[in-house]
C-alpha cells in the first residue's frame, strides 16, 4: 500500500508576538527541529521562530502552496486571529501528536 504524501502549512513565532513566520513543509517535525536547532539558517534563525503556533495538513503541495499564500496575504490580524482560532492558549505545538507528521529518518 502506498502512503500518501503530507503537506504542512506551519506559522511560527518566538512567542512574543513580534515577528511570525509562515512556511511550507513536508515533514512538519523535521522542518521544526531543523527552525529549532538553528540548522536552517535564514529568517527563522534570525528571528528566534521556533515555536509552532499554527499548522494546517494538506493531501496535495498545490493546495499547501495556495494556503501559504492566503496567509502571508493577509495582514497581522488576519493571522494572529487564525492561531487564536485554532490555538487559544498560544502553545507550542510541536509536542501535539501530528499524524503524518515526521518521517522515521527525521532525527537521524
Amino acid at each position: 500500500m502506498v502512503e500518501k504524501r503530507q503537506y504542512f502549512v506551519q506559522v511560527l513565532g518566538p512567542g512574543n508576538g513580534k515577528v511570525l513566520y509562515v512556511g511550507t513543509a513536508n515533514y512538519l517535525r523535521r522542518s521544526i527541529y531543523e527552525n529549532k536547532n538553528g540548522i536552517t539558517g535564514g529568517f527563522t534563525t534570525e528571528y528566534h521562530e521556533n515555536r509552532l503556533l499554527y499548522y494546517d495538513v494538506f493531501g496535495d503541495i498545490n493546495r499547501a502552496i495556495t494556503r501559504e499564500k492566503q496567509l502571508k496575504a493577509g495582514n497581522r490580524k488576519k493571522k494572529e486571529l487564525q492561531i487564536e482560532n485554532a490555538n487559544m492558549n498560544g502553545k507550542d505545538l510541536q509536542y501535539k501528536k501530528i499524524r503524518g507528521a515526521c518521517c522515521e529518518s527525521c532525527f537521524q
